[in-house]
């Protein structure tokens, strides 16, 4: 079960490489790059078995809240095609990409949570 975990961390910490890496013709890219980085960070702090499992837990409802903020009045997908078509399509990316992160935020804490308990 920890290779599995491993893996996951991994993988997600590529992805979230990944998602800073497209944010260069962002209107707010800034922004998202501390967002993504904060993720990416998390997922190899992970790895290094660094944080507590309440850390996980604050960032996962950091990333919810982002969720909902970012959430567009109109949902019309996120079109995956060359560019943003429209402010909805990208508020719709980034509510997504911020419950991803959310997801995993919550998938570290509980297996932090889940080994501390049973290392007492």
């Amino acid at each position: 079960m920890e290779t599995f975990f491993k893996i996951f961390a991994v993988v997600f910490t590529l992805l979230f490489g990944y998602a800073i890496v497209v944010q260069f013709n962002d209107p707010d890219a800034l922004k998202w790059v501390l967002i993504y980085l904060t993720a990416a960070v998390a997922s190899v702090l992970f790895l290094l078995k660094k944080l507590k499992s309440s850390i996980y837990f604050l960032l996962t409802i950091f990333f919810l809240v982002l969720f909902f903020v970012y959430w567009p009045e109109t949902y019309e997908g996120v079109q995956l095609d060359h560019g943003m078509k429209t402010v909805n399509i990208e508020e719709g990316r980034e509510s997504l990409g911020s419950l991803i992160a959310a997801v995993v935020m919550l998938v570290y804490g509980l297996r932090t949570r889940f080994l501390n308990k049973s290392k007492v």
